[in-house]
């Protein structure tokens, strides 16, 4: 009976741990946090988050995130919210329900600005709630970094950087040593 085995192409690293989902680090402050995150996206790591009981400013220039894509969809709802207000008045006021008073034109526009006011807030304001849950991805029940013991500490007073292992430069036993020499208290193997 012949065993089968697999093995990397030549040139290219071996999968050191199939099925997991990174390698997280747990920091006691945001400022050891936010060193770290800007160390690791120095080093070349790409593919990494981290997790805070409360705002740091910087943290998400540090990860790589330049997204601007909320104020973009706000201002697209708005002026949707602006043509359904206005459109729907001047419809309205011409052809479903045409009433003259007073010898008005029917099409008075400065009487239609409230309501066309009214509809550009409340259209952009749900466009960006909206956009705010489909760009995080909310809601998630589940995440892989929920399997760690001492990520329940994450929402009091701890903060983690995970270096997932999707990223190109991920080797198990590297990033886990990358982590320490950063700072992290403990370091842990997210399971998918």
């Amino acid at each position: 009976m012949a065993v089968e085995t697999r093995s990397a192409p030549i040139g290219e690293p071996e999968d050191e741990a199939p099925g997991l989902y990174g390698v997280m680090g747990e920091f006691e402050s945001a400022s050891g946090l936010l060193a770290a995150t800007r160390r690791a996206y120095a080093a070349g790591y790409r593919q990494m988050d981290a997790y805070t009981p409360f705002p740091i400013d910087g943290l998400g220039e540090a990860l790589g995130l330049r997204t601007n894509a909320i104020p973009l969809i706000g201002l697209f709802g708005g002026i949707a919210g602006a043509v359904t207000g206005f459109g729907m008045q001047l419809w309205i006021h011409t052809s479903a329900l045409p009433i003259n008073v007073g010898g008005r034109p029917l099409d008075s526009w400065p009487a239609f600005i409230p309501v066309t006011f009214e509809l550009t807030v409340l259209f952009s304001a749900l466009s960006m709630l909206v956009g705010l849950f489909v760009l995080n991805r909310l809601p998630e029940p589940y995440h892989p970094v929920f399997n760690v013991a001492s990520f329940a500490r994450a929402s009091r007073d701890r903060f983690f950087l995970a270096i997932q292992a999707d990223d190109p430069r991920f080797q198990l036993e590297s990033a886990r040593q990358f982590l320490r020499e950063l700072g992290a208290g403990e370091v842990a193997d997210v399971a998918p």
